[in-house]
């Protein structure tokens, strides 16, 4: 099940007919994501594998995980912010229990990112599960 921030954008998407104001909407939540601090755009935190320049931050509070992120692409900065409110303030032992890939195709992105957007999400999604299993 995902977290409840992630089931609202579910919702919002529902009453979104088209592709194109779905998309709109992940750019707009990109935007709305606080930017990465520059002391964290190291390579440590970089992610390989994704076409656009990405990174990820984690942090660990009380056994739950936490994340920042940021990318150069505003549709990848959006991909972020779905995988914050999905991921954000799990357990760290239920991250790798998220089925990022069955939860963003119930939002129709499986079938609407091109091949090299879909192997950064893949490869963003593995970083977090690292993460998150170096944490536990």
């Amino acid at each position: 099940m995902a977290q409840a921030a992630f089931e609202e954008v579910v919702e919002d998407f529902e009453f979104l007919d088209d592709w194109e104001d779905r998309y709109r909407m992940v750019i707009e939540m990109g935007k709305a994501m606080e930017p990465l601090p520059e002391a964290l755009r190291v390579p440590a935190t970089k992610v390989e594998g994704c076409a656009s320049q990405v990174w990820l931050h984690p942090q660990i509070e009380g056994g739950r995980y936490h994340f920042q992120g940021d990318s150069d692409a505003m549709i990848v900065r959006g991909l972020i912010a779905l995988l914050h409110r999905l991921y954000d303030d799990l357990p760290v032992a239920e991250v790798p229990q998220v089925d990022a890939r069955a939860e963003f195709g119930r939002l129709g992105l499986n079938d609407h990112l091109s091949a090299q957007r879909s192997n950064g999400l893949r490869a963003m999604i593995e970083r977090i599960r690292q993460q998150a299993a170096q944490a536990a």
